[in-house]
């Protein structure tokens, strides 16, 4: 996989996530662009780097919602902390 398709499948996977756990990435963004942008980013490049991408595509093909992230998740702080507010 060249390196942008595995950064777009990146950047869907974050995304999903958080939409999973009920995080509004795009209202966060809208709220403080340059901090939460580079929060996105660095969430993106954590992801790009996982080794369970595929799992974690899986999880989401058939989960509407989550309660937490997944134990192998490299974001899971993170998101936990962005759902906290």
């Amino acid at each position: 996989m060249g390196l942008f398709s595995k950064l777009g499948q990146s950047t869907d996977l974050v995304e999903g996530m958080a939409d999973r756990l009920g995080i509004d990435y795009g209202e966060l963004i809208a709220k403080d662009p340059e901090a939460e942008g580079r929060k996105f980013r660095l969430a993106v490049m954590n992801c790009n780097h996982c080794s369970n991408q595929s799992g974690c595509a899986e999880l989401q093909a058939v989960t509407q919602k989550l309660s937490e992230t997944p134990g192998y998740c490299r974001n899971s702080d993170m998101l936990s902390h962005m759902r906290k507010g």
